[in-house]
């Protein structure tokens, strides 16, 4: 899979590609990451990406030339094109698996008020991670190649993918480690019986009284 990151601000990458499951990735040739700054593309002599609100308003508008142009040269034919904005549909595990398929995924970070609207002609889908703003899409952006990388073939062991939270509209069943006991608190004997169809019977029935707990909008689905 090729990852292509569209932003003003590379540097922002560096640790977060040099870590865990995305440098592992990275190492063995299953993604590949190009960071491209659309400055580049700007064709005033001072590089500038940003405009004023055309019919006033408070904020700076990021222009369309250097990103369409941006958009137009890294693009191929099977390229994903996605706008990152608090204005797009929400990002859920659902869509990380769907783009998990794709060969070629473009991100476009955001800035200052946000996008000349006429940018959305210009992308396949617009996707928020959740109803807050951000200074800007770079983590975003960070979160959606983290959710999506992992699922690829061969990202991680594939048993962590088994059974995980959102799947079947459900969270995650609990799990334990050692000690078995820790200041009183012990591990559910269930767990220790060595019986498999008592344990995931019993995982199956606490998925749900989790969900009804933490997440009952989810049992609605």
């Amino acid at each position: 899979m090729h990852i292509k990151i569209l932003t003003l601000f590379p540097e922002l990458f560096s640790q977060f590609l040099n870590t865990s499951i995305i440098k592992n990735t990275i190492n063995k040739g299953i993604v590949q990451v190009s960071l491209i700054n659309f400055r580049d593309y700007s064709k005033q002599k001072n590089k500038k990406v940003d405009a004023k609100q055309i019919g006033g308003g408070g904020g700076m508008v990021l222009q369309l030339q250097p990103l369409v142009e941006c958009i137009e040269k890294n693009k191929v034919n099977e390229t994903k094109v996605i706008l990152l904005s608090p204005q797009g549909k929400l990002w859920n595990q659902k869509e990380a698996i769907k783009y998990s398929r794709e060969k070629d995924i473009m991100l476009i970070c955001g800035r200052y008020e946000g996008f000349d609207e006429r940018i959305n002609e210009y992308v396949d889908e617009i996707y928020s991670i959740g109803d807050y703003v951000l200074t800007g899409g770079e983590i975003p952006s960070m979160v959606i190649m983290e959710s999506v990388t992992r699922l690829i073939d061969n990202a991680i062991n594939k048993q962590s993918l088994d059974c995980e939270t959102f799947d079947e509209n459900l969270l995650d069943y609990p799990v334990y480690a050692k000690p078995l006991d820790f200041r009183g608190k012990k591990v559910p004997e269930i767990l220790l019986s060595g019986d498999h169809k008592k344990i995931e019977r019993w995982r199956k029935e606490q998925r749900i009284i989790k969900t009804k707990k933490c997440r009952e909008d989810l049992l609605k689905k």
